[in-house]
């Protein structure tokens, strides 16, 4: 499936920001290189990029950059917090989960008092699949387990996590957000993975 993109003059305008900030932040690695798409077009060449990440990514650094140097920030969207240790308090103090939705978790997953940042995404997604109230608690459980048994192949690429019902059936999907191909059942839950793990994260530490 084809991702939606958005021309660099299209973006400039919706955002206001000047093309100065957009390659500083580019500079300063804050926006990947691989985002910056080059296409034909009548006047040469024009620049695009994926639309829900970059505006998704531009509002982030807008929000953030007045509490957080440009320096940190890359460091938070490149990932290299995910790797920090966490506490369970950390994540109750940080709203990230709430006390019950801590205990629905342990009752179908092992979690240790020290928490990797891999662990903190599959809790915040159970408890964004809970409050969406689209699958069942079993369905939540079969997808936690999934993307537990597969992160590690995939925490850093660009994928999403969907789930589908087609005559009464749940499937779980996980697969390149550029390359994902689906039927005609019904998409209860799609998620990037890459984005939602990057708020997770930025949001705690």
């Amino acid at each position: 499936m084809e991702e939606n993109l958005i021309s660099k003059k299209e973006l400039l305008e919706l955002t206001g920001i000047s093309y100065g900030q957009l390659y500083r932040w580019k500079r300063k690695n804050l926006i990947p290189e691989e985002w910056f798409i080059k296409k034909s077009s009548f006047t040469g060449q024009e620049t695009y990029f994926p639309k829900d990440k970059i505006l998704d990514r531009i509002n982030r650094i807008v929000e953030m950059k007045d509490d957080v140097s440009l320096d940190d920030l890359a460091e938070r969207f490149q990932g290299s917090s995910i790797s920090s240790k966490f506490y369970i308090e950390d994540i109750l103090k940080g709203n990230i989960v709430t006390q019950h939705v801590l205990d629905m978790y342990k009752n179908s997953f092992s979690l240790k008092d020290e928490l990797s940042g891999d662990d903190i995404v599959f809790l915040a997604l159970y408890k964004y699949l809970l409050e969406q109230g689209n699958l069942n608690l079993d369905e939540i459980n079969f997808t936690i387990k999934g993307l537990i048994e597969n992160y590690s192949n995939i925490k850093d690429k660009d994928y999403e996590l969907v789930f589908v019902r087609k005559m009464g059936v749940g499937i779980g999907i996980l697969a390149d957000s550029a390359n994902i191909i689906l039927g005609d059942g019904k998409i209860l839950e799609r998620v990037n993975l890459s984005s939602f793990s990057e708020k997770v994260i930025t949001n705690l530490v």
